[in-house]
């Protein structure tokens, strides 16, 4: 790692942590981290997920995002290193000498290099290792969180990369655990520095403009991080660069938020912990131009609308448990990583709930809201874990409601999006509704989300205003805070927030009577400002992120400000040996290297 004056030698201590926690409530965040941008050392503990990949010796880094998974780089894993029996990987380390009392060692199983890696473009340069058993947390090994699908990253963030590889360009590895702080590079200027065509949408750049310190050989694989608020997110790998340090050729790391998917179908159970960055404000690589960089179009922000759910083809009929997609407003409330209520998106950052979901606690801190989520167990790829800043109960006569500020704007997508709030609607009679809930001990071994059609109903004796009546409905706790939802003109929307004091029963048990959301109008009003609208018969697509190849870092979402994203440095693949043979390739790709074995 070339540094030129920032070093990073260790000493520190933290608490044991169990594994049967989730990797949310654990991930990225380690006790003796005190870090400002700027720092010059890094105590032992510092990095806890930080791993060293041997054969023989370190060749490779690698980052630990579980208790059985490691992350790095697919070009690290060709030939015999390609070989999983061959390969050990160190975690807990600090240096490559004899002397690392909170280490663990733990071969390797399995190697999975990204099917679509390409060697010549670098493109996809990602690969997970799984481990021959499970290690143990402590205050020197834990996981580091990842950047989820949707996260973007503008150009001047402070990020860090670790890893014990060559201190300048053709020098020697280093012996202690490095440590540097670079800017993020956006993917327009990167363009132009490596010529335009050479960086892609899953690539990331970082490094500064005179040079001086960047990744180098022996880096390879490891982590790209950013710390957004008490978590650290890893939002690259390193993959390659031109040298190492070189003014205005910065490193460049595979984008680890473009794998989402691809890590989560890899890794079933005991998934890593994907968390949402987006940087705030304009990014400033917007506006950079170079010969053959396409311009950037301007762009007109659609307005966010609600009630719009594209994976939503539900007739009348329909099975218990819905799918991916199906309800995409659902939110899962949760205190200690585990469910307790239901919700639903009804703003760009907002939650709607019970309010007595929070006789325990009404404190925002206790609880995070999940979003895209479909199962409590197994896989959920297309979900968002967001913390809540603040908590608003209404304070009527009778049932309540609550609204949940979130801390970040979710990316909307297909599996994310508002619904739209009864605002003094009326649903006649004989009007096909849906309830839908994560009722306890129903949906399977995943606990999928459970869906039931049901019709309105007259109210006979207990009609009025406020009321809206269907046919006989049983909730459990898990189904508080959610939606009764009608269709209506093409847009759903919500008629009624599930509570388990209100869904009073009548007519021996064959109506249930629900108040609806129109009667908490004024507070909605308050809380949330103007109340989002459907959509026009024109405009029914849902809002999704769009991409330019060479225009922006990622993926970004016109209709959001504030979440998060990750990418990677890069760094230079030096051997002499190698180079030897493959002089004539070298120069026919650029003299574009992969950060590789030290010398």
């Amino acid at each position: 790692m070339a540094l030129q004056g920032v070093t990073c030698v260790s000493v520190v201590l933290i608490l044991l942590l169990r594994e049967t926690l989730s990797q949310l409530s654990v991930c990225g965040k380690p006790a003796l981290n005190t870090r400002i941008v700027g720092g010059q050392t890094a105590p032992a503990g510092s990095w806890p997920w930080q791993a060293s990949l041997h054969e023989f010796s370190h060749f490779c880094g690698g980052s630990l995002i579980n208790n059985q998974w490691v992350l790095s780089a697919a070009h690290c894993f060709q030939g015999s290193t390609a070989t999983a029996s061959r390969l050990t990987v160190y975690v807990g380390r600090q240096t490559q000498g004899p002397s690392n009392p909170n280490e663990v060692s733990r071969s390797v199983s399995l190697v999975i290099n990204h099917p679509n890696y390409n060697s010549t473009t670098n493109d996809n340069d990602i690969a997970l290792l799984r481990l021959s058993s499970a290690v143990t947390f402590t205050d020197y090994i834990l996981p580091v969180c990842l950047a989820a699908s949707g996260s973007s990253v503008h150009s001047g963030e402070d990020v860090w990369v670790t890893g014990w590889g060559a201190l300048s360009e053709g020098g020697s590895s280093a012996n202690d655990l490095m440590e540097v702080d670079v800017p993020t590079v956006g993917n327009r200027q990167c363009n132009c520095d490596y010529g335009v065509g050479q960086i892609t949408n899953n690539m990331i750049c970082a490094g500064l403009r005179e040079g001086g310190k960047d990744s180098c050989q022996g880096d390879s694989g490891g982590p790209l991080v950013i710390k957004q608020g008490d978590q650290w997110i890893q939002l690259g790998v390193v993959s390659f660069g031109i040298g190492c340090a070189r003014p205005e050729l910065p490193g460049v790391y595979a984008l680890v938020s473009s794998y989402m998917t691809w890590i989560n179908n890899q890794i079933s159970s005991n998934q890593p912990g994907f968390v949402n960055f987006r940087s705030s404000g304009t990014d400033s690589d917007l506006s950079v131009s170079c010969n053959g960089l396409p311009t950037v179009p301007p762009t007109t922000p659609q307005p966010v609308v609600c009630g719009n759910a594209p994976k939503n083809t539900r007739l009348i009929g329909g099975s218990s448990v819905a799918t991916a997609g199906m309800w995409p407003w659902m939110a899962s409330l949760q205190k200690k990583q585990t469910h307790v209520c239901g919700g639903t998106l009804v703003a760009v950052d907002a939650v709607l709930s019970d309010a007595d979901c929070f006789n325990s606690s009404a404190m925002a801190s206790d609880w995070t809201v999940v979003l895209g989520r479909l199962n409590q167990n197994g896989s959920n790829p297309f979900e968002v874990t967001l913390n809540v800043t603040n908590i608003t109960l209404s304070n009527l006569t009778g049932s309540n409601v609550a609204v949940l500020q979130l801390s970040i704007q979710p990316t909307l997508s297909d599996y994310i999006q508002p619904i739209c709030m009864d605002n003094g609607l009326t649903f006649s009679v004989g009007t096909t509704c849906w309830v839908a809930g994560w009722s306890t001990g129903r949906g399977g071994d995943q606990q999928a989300l459970q869906e039931k059609q049901i019709s309105v109903v007259d109210c006979g004796n207990s009609s009025s205003s406020d009321s809206i009546c269907t046919g006989s409905v049983s909730l459990e706790q898990g189904d508080a805070g959610g939606p009764l939802m009608c269709k209506k003109d093409g847009s759903w929307f919500q008629a009624s927030v599930l509570t388990l004091a209100n869904s009073t029963r009548t007519r021996a048990d064959t109506v249930s009577v629900f108040t609806k959301v129109s009667r908490f109008g004024s507070f909605l009003s308050r809380t949330l400002g103007t109340l989002l609208s459907p959509a026009s018969s024109a405009n029914t697509t849902s809002t999704t992120s769009t991409t330019n190849t060479t225009s922006t870092t990622n993926t970004t979402n016109t209709t959001n400000t504030t979440s998060t994203t990750s990418t990677g440095g890069g760094s230079s693949f030096c051997s002499p040996f190698i180079f030897l043979h493959l002089l004539l390739l070298v120069w026919s790709v650029h003299a574009v290297d992969l950060k590789l074995f030290p010398l």
